[in-house]
């Protein structure tokens, strides 16, 4: 049976599919504000630990979430090929030169000594 629908033409069709990209530019703009940073680095020494974007560790990061998820596992028509990672190396961000550490000196435990529960 034909359908008399209006949603069903090709014109209108390519116009809803047209308006569905601009709204996917307009939510994933790049310069918006929770968008990536210009320059990125990894926290190095003098830096507290950061978010990463995870575009920024892999370059084929929405492949390996699949096989991780299991995504596609079951598809038995065209199974999954075994994925590898391509690994980025990012840069580090230093605040200070080096770390000092200090050993403490060495444990003595005495003997017969009454133990102090702290219950």
């Amino acid at each position: 049976m034909a359908s008399t629908s209006n949603k069903n033409t090709p014109g209108n069709y390519a116009a809803e599919q047209r308006m569905n990209s601009h709204i996917d530019d307009y939510r994933t703009y790049i310069h918006s504000a929770p968008a990536m940073a210009i320059t990125t680095h990894h926290p190095g020494l003098g830096v507290m630990p950061a978010k990463t974007a995870r575009s920024e560790l892999c370059s084929n990061y929405c492949d390996v979430e699949s096989q991780l998820r299991g995504i596609g596992s079951t598809n038995l028509v065209t199974p999954q090929k075994p994925v590898n990672p391509d690994f980025k190396s990012p840069r580090s961000l230093n605040f200070i030169d080096g770390v000092q550490m200090h050993m403490p000196e060495p444990l003595v435990v005495e003997k017969n000594q009454r133990p102090y529960m702290n219950n």
